[in-house]
């Protein structure tokens, strides 16, 4: 990783706030479907807990970029810390389908504001020209806590308790120390002269949509759909991890050759991992692991280089005014997506099984491929 992207001034703070942030998100995001099924709610119920979340989350992030020209960055920063991390510790009053998805709602608040705030300030602190390599930075931020929680707190939940997980889910609540040294380093975001071009950004949040409906569906219902306890952990493991390793090492590639020509053999890729991990899941009783190992890997891959590769092409379509909107934008992607997997994929599940729901996935995913091959319009 080049040093002298970390060393810019704010990146360390950036990278702090991120880290904690995530990590309160990471922990529940596995945890809190099995909290309520544990409480008595089906894989309908499990999967709108993580829908809900991100439903609020996108409602937050289409004003995200008008409250931080209002309001500036420190009081938007601090208040997102607070609404993620708080409602995180109070899942440990009850198991209850209905409060559960209460407190998703508000975590999803807090995250709206993280998400947004978070990929916006890599543009607003490092040039165009490292900007691939800085996006993999923040995105190892990002994916350091979900490679250790995404994958270890269904096991924290199970072999220490639940309790456990929803206090790491508090972590948010510490960035607000790096948040407000943030803050005080930015200077305030300028009124845009002119709309977003909002059409010119449709392209790569659709991209990003379809790779994380099939993340959002794997990370939610992983624990409920392998037969085996520590096979459930390493798949998460695996697919966390290369998340983690193709979103850093890919922004040294974006940087160098563009973004553009990775984009349509990794949308091919993820429907190849989902087909294999529909085959690995055919039999409720005897999860197949080489195959679901396999199918993580590959999904896993395209999940983490297609969130830098699409941030870059975000970024490179708008100018400095409309970093905040772009943000938002791509981040609903990201986060539709993610939702839009665990409800959709639940229901499949609920009414077939979910082999037919990681299909649905796959499928989804791969209609995404004619604008892949699409070069975007200027």
């Amino acid at each position: 990783m080049n040093g002298s992207v970390l060393r810019a001034p704010g990146m360390p703070l950036l990278l702090a706030m991120t880290a904690l942030g995530f990590a309160g998100y990471a922990a529940l995001l596995p945890v809190a479907p099995l909290w309520v099924v544990r409480g008595g709610a089906d894989a309908a119920g499990a999967g709108l807990v993580n829908g809900v979340l991100m439903l609020f989350t996108v409602l937050t992030q289409l004003v995200v970029p008008g409250a931080l020209r209002r309001l500036g960055w420190a009081p938007v920063l601090v208040a997102g810390m607070v609404l993620l991390g708080l409602p995180g510790i109070a899942h440990v009053l009850t198991d209850d389908l209905a409060p559960t998805l209460v407190l998703a709602a508000v975590r999803g608040l807090g995250f709206g504001v993280l998400t947004v705030t978070g990929s916006a300030l890599v543009a607003e602190l490092v040039e165009p020209a490292r900007r691939g390599q800085a996006i993999g930075a923040y995105g190892l931020a990002i994916a350091g806590p979900q490679v250790l929680l995404v994958a270890g707190a269904p096991w924290i939940a199970e072999r220490l308790g639940f309790g456990v997980v929803f206090a790491l889910a508090g972590l948010p609540v510490l960035g607000v120390v790096p948040a407000i040294g943030l803050a005080r380093m930015l200077h305030h975001v300028p009124e845009p002269q002119e709309r977003a071009p909002y059409l010119r950004l449709l392209r790569p949040m659709l991209l990003l949509l379809g790779v994380t409906l099939a993340g959002g569906a794997l990370i939610t219902f992983m624990a409920q759909m392998s037969s085996s306890a520590p096979l459930t952990v390493l798949a998460l493991l695996v697919m966390t991890t290369m998340a983690a390793l193709t979103r850093w090492r890919v922004g040294l590639l974006a940087d160098r050759y563009g973004p553009q020509r990775f984009i349509w053999p990794l949308v091919v890729n993820t429907a190849v991992g989902m087909t294999l991990i529909a085959w690995a899941v055919r039999d409720p009783e005897a999860t197949s692991a080489p195959a679901l190992l396999l199918g993580t890997a590959v999904v896993g891959a395209s999940y983490g280089a297609l969130q830098n590769l699409t941030l870059l092409v975000t970024f490179a379509s708008v100018s400095r005014p409309h970093y905040g909107s772009a943000s938002a934008v791509w981040n609903i992607g990201f986060d539709a997506g993610t939702g839009l997997g665990s409800v959709v994929v639940g229901m499949v599940a609920a009414a077939t099984s979910f082999s037919a729901g990681m299909l649905a996935a796959g499928a989804l995913a791969l209609l995404t491929l004619p604008l892949a091959l699409r070069r975007p319009s200027r």
